[in-house]
């Protein structure tokens, strides 16, 4: 299990971008917490309740980074 976040800020591209703790991409302020989840995906359905349109970090959460 990992402390996901989802920023609060959008990527120039439009998607706002999943992590996990630890993930040095990861804003150090701005973002929302998603709580423990087991996999980025379940992260990633957390943070579409905030944003609709959500993408996984490349880094740290790569089998959710879409574009």
């Amino acid at each position: 299990m990992a402390i996901y976040y989802v920023n609060n800020n959008a990527q120039p591209t439009g998607e706002h971008e999943v992590h996990c703790t630890g993930c040095r991409h990861m804003p150090a302020s701005n973002r929302t917490n998603l709580g423990d989840h087991q996999t980025c995906q379940s992260a990633v359905s957390a943070a579409k309740k905030h944003f609709a349109n959500v993408d996984g970090c490349y880094h740290c959460a790569g089998p959710c980074h879409t574009r």
